[in-house]
């Protein structure tokens, strides 16, 4: 997955006015007690940022 598709899934999950915010803000333990942007930031890759934002938004699988 590249940086680009990761956030077209957060602004169809979370709407393009949202998806910014919440990634910015929201901590996850799953990435090191980082925010979805931090994450991408410090390198880990976009699959494994969209696999931990997935799993904390109780999103349905088919958006997996």
């Amino acid at each position: 997955m590249r940086h680009t598709e990761f956030w077209v899934r957060m602004d169809e999950a979370l709407g393009q006015a949202s998806a910014g915010a919440w990634a910015e803000m929201f901590v996850m333990a799953e990435l090191g007690s980082r925010t979805a942007k931090e994450a991408l930031d410090a390198g880990i890759p976009p699959k494994q940022v969209w696999a931990a934002v997935h799993t904390a938004l109780g999103l349905p699988d088919r958006l997996r």
